[in-house]
């Protein structure tokens, strides 16, 4: 029942932030729609008729001659500092989550005390580490052991089978690691096949146990 209870509080803590950005995103388009509507209203001041207007809006813009092309950076997933590394680099077999997979997976000491939430959706991994431990980034073994050694070393070693096209880059193992302040909020991990979620799973379960510890002792 304990178990059900975390789950549902960390299922209504992600759907917050995903009906916050829901959110950010519909007043965005409501100041965009507010602006058109008043360029709109000059222009019929102006004189155009709505017809010219529909006539101007649909005639092919010429092409100018770029001098340079820049890519737009990636915004974070939500309202808050995303650190570490987020490469996305593509495959021949897309490393695909099985139907039958969990959708929530707790992970716990061996006290059985909640440590932290693994979430699965369209878009991959996520970990939610339980809000009442407070993690940081700073507390070891998180970013000596489980960034560099885990985390790191399945990117690096996606970039390389990448780089031969043994695998689409769209396909290759990522991370974001949210955080608010040092506190983490949330770690985001795409394409995870079923032999890294065993060890991904183990690897985090044990990160966190190590950090809880070292906190209480602290």
């Amino acid at each position: 029942m304990a178990q059900d209870s975390e789950k549902v509080k960390s299922l209504i803590a992600f759907k917050k932030r995903l009906e916050d950005q829901l959110e950010k995103l519909a007043a965005e388009s409501k100041e965009v729609q507010d602006s058109l509507d008043t360029v709109n209203e000059i222009l019929l001041e102006k004189g155009f008729r709505r017809g010219d207007l529909k006539a101007v809006a649909e005639a092919p813009a010429p092409l100018p001659i770029p001098k340079e092309v820049v890519l737009p950076k990636a915004e974070a997933e939500a309202p808050k500092v995303v650190i570490q590394r987020a490469s996305e680099p593509t495959k021949t077999a897309a490393p695909q989550a099985p139907s039958e997979r969990e959708t929530v997976i707790p992970l716990k000491t061996m006290a059985e005390e909640p440590l932290a939430l693994i979430i699965f959706d369209k878009q991959g991994m996520h970990v939610l580490p339980d809000e009442t431990k407070n993690f940081s980034v700073n507390t070891p073994p998180f970013n000596n052991f489980l960034v560099e050694k885990v985390f790191a070393k399945m990117q690096e070693k996606d970039a390389e089978l990448v780089k031969s096209k043994q695998l689409a880059a769209d396909k290759a193992f990522s991370f974001n690691v949210v955080r608010e302040g040092d506190l983490i909020r949330e770690i985001v991990i795409r394409n995870v096949d079923e032999e890294r979620l065993k060890e991904l799973k183990s690897s985090i379960r044990w990160t966190f146990e190590k950090m809880h510890e070292k906190m209480k002792s602290a």
